[in-house]
């Protein structure tokens, strides 16, 4: 089972005593923030509930799975989120 995003507003308005517009606009904008400081290269921290960066990946050699034939993998950038001490108290319960 997930959560999508209507449900997740809702959750939010409800939570904060806000209008589901309000909890739109406030996750649109935590998405918006969230991605551009990360593209920049800069980490997002939560403290306790997640941390965000963007990690280099080095060139490497893969695999096509259907012919076996190997390609090369050019460098580039991938993202990396570590879980917070409260969320992982949450799920490990």
């Amino acid at each position: 089972m997930s959560v999508n995003r209507t449900e997740l507003i809702a959750a939010i308005a409800e939570k904060a005593g806000l209008t589901k517009t309000d909890a739109d606009a406030f996750l649109a904008a935590f998405q918006d923030v969230l991605v551009e400081n990360v593209a920049r290269g800069e980490s997002v921290k939560i403290t306790g509930l997640m941390g965000v960066e963007r990690v280099e990946r080095a060139a490497r050699t893969g695999r096509n799975p259907r012919t076996g034939e190997e390609i090369q993998i050019p460098a580039g950038y991938g993202v990396k989120v570590t879980v917070g001490s409260s969320l992982k108290k949450a799920v490990s319960q």
